[in-house]
């Protein structure tokens, strides 16, 4: 039951996040720095967003080896290639046809995919299976540092803004709020969320027995 409900996190945990990624897109007030990046390059050399994204990841997946000196986890591939995916269905197929109109709306759209974004990062972290590497990175610098959780994503989301702003990526003042509040956000959601997975795999043992 313990594999069921790790399983079971990671994947709503995906779901959540792609979800709240597609809205702080689509808000078009500014997105995080990653995303920043993903969509210039759609834009400015093609394939889709979800593409880059796993492209991005690949990369990723050897630098983070690099920071923490181990071998690469090629079982993220896997994970970010679901990642990419989700991306693309919200976007492509979902969200196709809607747009946030009114400045108070965008504002409402790109606050609640934060929030979303936070949430679903801190329930797909609970599997402990190969995390996308892009959150590898945020603790592969929390371990190579020695800094907190909020404090590394801080970091990482700044090294992605500088090329994103170079390629002229969709940068504004709301990639200066998931930029800074993004880590606090999933370091104020993931206990509750540690908490929550272990209770239900308890839960699961005192039936069992």
């Amino acid at each position: 039951m313990a594999l069921f409900y790790r399983t079971l996190f990671f994947i709503i945990g995906l779901f959540i996040m792609t979800f709240g990624i597609c809205l702080t897109i689509k808000a078009e007030l500014g997105v995080g720095a990653w995303d920043a990046l993903n969509v210039a390059l759609t834009q400015g050399v093609g394939l889709t967003i979800g593409t880059w994204v796993i492209i991005d990841g690949a990369v990723l997946i050897l630098v983070n080896a690099l920071l923490i000196k181990k071998r690469p986890e090629i079982l993220s591939l896997f994970t970010i290639i679901l990642i990419g995916s989700l991306v693309d269905f919200w976007i492509l197929i979902v969200f196709k046809s809607w747009e946030a109109t009114g400045f108070i709306i965008q504002l409402a759209t790109l606050v609640l995919g934060l929030f979303i974004i936070a949430v679903g990062a801190a329930i797909y972290l609970q599997a402990k299976f190969p995390s996308s590497p892009f959150d590898s990175f945020m603790m592969a610098i929390q371990k190579r540092f020695g800094v907190n959780l909020m404090t590394a994503k801080t970091i990482g989301e700044i090294i992605a803004l500088i090329p994103a702003l170079f390629l002229k990526g969709p940068i504004g003042f709301g990639t200066i709020i998931i930029t800074f509040l993004i880590g606090p956000f999933i370091q104020l959601c993931f206990p509750y969320f540690e908490k929550l997975l272990n209770k239900l795999i308890a839960s699961s043992y005192v039936e069992k027995y």
